[in-house]
């Protein structure tokens, strides 16, 4: 696979000119939807279709960024839509992989879908079964954080001896109307695997977990308290902790030899200075000011005419074991 180094590089220099031509097709209207249309106008590209349910939000959406938009639902209209260079997929999450059997089978061959593709791991194996000469990767945009990227690159030269990272939920932020129950009940899929891909992104999956549950609630009744450890791939050991009843935020941590580094924000980098005894922020690179990170780095990474650039993306059988590890720290059923 090519290196954080390059891929780091590679966004940081390429020339936006050679998107502006390329036909884009979103499947959905809603917020994530919106934060699409933002990279596309940001890329000039004049040939966007927004694919809808209803015709007031559709419309409303294509006309802001003076795009096209047909209503009407994927179910009925996908298969009358000639071949797009890049299909997004991002409707409500009961519905991903069903616009991506119908894109795959009305001809479709660059398809990103958005995270977590499903709820459930094998039904993204099943999906990946029908996969001949289509690519098809899950949208986990926060491994492609200018602040990740850059660490991943800085850590290629140097031996991480360990990892720490937490992922505590403000469930008092949670929208309860939003989402289907199950969406709510394997909430550290639908929300908390946004960190947790991040760490084992740095590190590799686990070879090795032990996973620890204590409380719970209504809407999750599996856990509310969750603290583990274990080893990587790389025979990194890792814990992390989240605790759902108190306080807290997202952060990940890596130690090496030589250096600490912090993730925290998630969209910020910083090294413990031994001299100040404080945290530094260190500067990254990119050329999408002022839009969501990472969103308009795996667009044009979806775009790129270079399968070793694409192969930097999550595959679906990669998915599926990140969603299996994210069950076992939730104890999901």
């Amino acid at each position: 696979m090519i290196s954080s180094s390059l891929i780091y590089d590679w966004l940081s220099s390429v020339n936006l000119e050679i998107f502006k031509k390329k036909s884009i097709l979103i499947i959905g209207s809603g917020f994530i939807a919106r934060e699409y249309c933002k990279i596309f106008q940001y890329l000039k590209c004049q040939n966007v279709i927004i694919l809808g349910n209803s015709e007031k939000s559709s419309k409303k959406l294509a006309d802001e960024y003076k795009f096209k938009y047909i209503f009407g639902g994927f179910e009925k209209k996908l298969n009358q839509i000639e071949k797009k260079d890049l299909v997004i997929i991002c409707t409500p999450i009961h519905l991903l992989l069903e616009a991506t059997k119908l894109c795959l089978s009305s001809g479709q061959k660059n398809i990103l879908i958005e995270k977590p593709g499903t709820l459930y791991p094998e039904e993204l194996l099943k999906i990946n079964k029908q996969i001949t000469d289509q690519t098809v990767k899950i949208g986990f945009n926060r491994i492609l954080y200018p602040s990740q990227l850059y660490l991943k690159k800085l850590i290629e030269n140097e031996e991480i001896t360990s990892c720490h990272f937490r992922f505590t939920e403000w469930i008092d932020t949670i929208n309860f109307e939003k989402y289907q129950k199950d969406a709510y009940n394997r909430w550290g899929i639908s929300n908390s695997l946004h960190v947790i891909g991040m760490a084992f992104n740095l590190i590799e999956n686990p070879k090795k977990i032990s996973s620890y549950q204590q409380g719970g609630f209504d809407w999750h009744p599996s856990g509310s308290i969750f603290t583990g450890s274990g080893l990587s791939k790389k025979n990194i050991p890792f814990s992390y902790h989240a605790d759902w009843e108190s306080l807290g935020s997202w952060d990940i941590e890596i130690f090496t030899k030589g250096n600490s580094y912090r993730l925290k924000p998630l969209e910020e980098l910083y090294v413990f200075d031994t001299s100040s005894k404080n945290w530094k922020k260190m500067e990254t690179k990119t050329i999408f000011l002022n839009l969501k990170p990472g969103l308009g780095e795996q667009v044009i990474m979806m775009l790129s005419d270079e399968e070793s650039i694409q192969d930097y993306l999550i595959s679906l059988s990669n998915a599926s074991e990140l969603i299996k590890t994210t069950e076992q720290i939730f104890a999901y059923d």
